[in-house]
């Protein structure tokens, strides 16, 4: 699993598209910067730039990715390597190319800036732990699509579903929830709600760390409560592991039975 690990890294490394991405970050880095002139600021608007591109990203990265290496792939299925081995090692290496460009491109203009003699330097790295896990989630989503559909035209088709379903349409449903139900406890509710949508808890996990909950509306108590203590973000974070970990579970369980 290694050597495909390495193999797919080196391959994503020498991809035009990676370094796209690397510089796309590197110039929003640096420009946020230059015009904010402050780092709490710049911390804010990365968030709400990278909770909604980081899932696009991962997840159509990892679906072209599938698709692109399938011959490659068939040629290792008939080889004696492990089917699990396999695929495992090549979402790792499309995660583990995508995560450094992320770290990468945000990471130094922001040490350069002066990152790690402020007091900011804390948030930030909630910001880049909460932007990689996104990133090993929604690559494990891609994968799971593309290994469950052979029609690339399908497969990108319910891959951009299953992005704008968690960004855009579960919220919507999720504020029509609350206003329709207003007058009942919505306490456990919310949280719930919030804990199975990935993008929703990392937003609030990097919201909380700014100490900024009043933006979550008349639920920010409830959050603040819960997810802000210790207990409550390991708890979050554990969450976010765990939705990792079932698509990988997944990824692993229909290579075995799937029939190439």
């Amino acid at each position: 699993m290694l050597k495909i690990l390495k193999y797919s890294f080196y391959d994503l490394s020498r991809s035009r598209w990676s370094y796209i991405y690397f510089l796309f970050y590197l110039l929003l880095g640096v420009t946020l910067l230059f015009l904010n002139n402050d780092l709490s600021g710049a911390v804010i608007t990365l968030m709400n730039v990278i909770i909604i591109l980081i899932p696009l990203i991962g997840t159509i990265f990892g679906v072209m990715y599938y698709y692109n290496s399938k011959e490659f792939t068939e040629l290792l299925l008939a080889q004696p390597v492990k089917r699990s081995s396999i695929f495992i090692g090549q979402y790792l290496g499309v995660a583990i190319s995508l995560s450094a460009s992320l770290v990468l491109g945000l990471g130094i203009p922001f040490a350069a800036y002066g990152l790690f003699e402020s007091g900011v330097i804390w948030n930030f790295t909630v910001l880049l732990i909460t932007g990689v896990f996104l990133t090993f989630i929604f690559t494990a989503l891609a994968f799971n699509i593309a290994l469950s559909n052979e029609n690339k035209i399908k497969g990108f088709g319910y891959a951009v579903l299953l992005w704008l379903f968690l960004a855009v349409i579960y919220d919507g449903l999720f504020l029509l929830a609350l206003v329709y139900f207003q007058e009942y406890p919505l306490d456990k509710f919310s949280l719930l709600a919030t804990i199975f949508n990935p993008i929703d808890l990392s937003r609030i996990l990097i919201l909380l760390e700014l100490d900024i909950s009043a933006l979550l509306s008349y639920t920010g108590a409830v959050f603040k409560k819960f997810l802000g203590t210790s207990l409550g973000a390991l708890i979050s974070f554990g969450m976010l592991s765990l939705w990792v970990i079932l698509p990988v579970w997944r990824i692993s369980a229909k290579a075995k039975k799937k029939d190439f």
